[in-house]
């Protein structure tokens, strides 16, 4: 079946990867690193089992990876800037 090669999630990992960088935003990024890493346990024949069982490794490494980039890179608090005044103000 197509959805146990390898080469097609380390494709889609690819397609999703640069679908971030032309739509930035950390949501493309987390899909791409859960493929790319379904892809490489099925290259190393740990992962080739039925489709629901690999779309759901899929969902679970896309949000282990979403979190860990919103915890590294999201916004900390009391981060946030605030400006009192206006460039056209003089």
């Amino acid at each position: 079946m197509l959805h146990e090669q390898w080469w097609v999630w380390m494709s889609a990992a690819l397609l999703l990867a640069t679908a971030e960088v032309i739509i930035p935003g950390y949501i493309f990024l987390g899909f791409a690193m859960g493929a790319f890493v379904v892809g490489g346990l099925l290259l190393i024949g740990l992962a080739g089992l039925s489709l629901p069982i690999t779309l759901v490794v899929f969902a679970v490494l896309s949000l282990a990876a979403y979190l860990g980039l919103r915890w590294m890179f999201g916004l900390k608090t009391g981060q946030a800037t605030f400006f009192d005044t206006d460039i056209n103000d003089n």
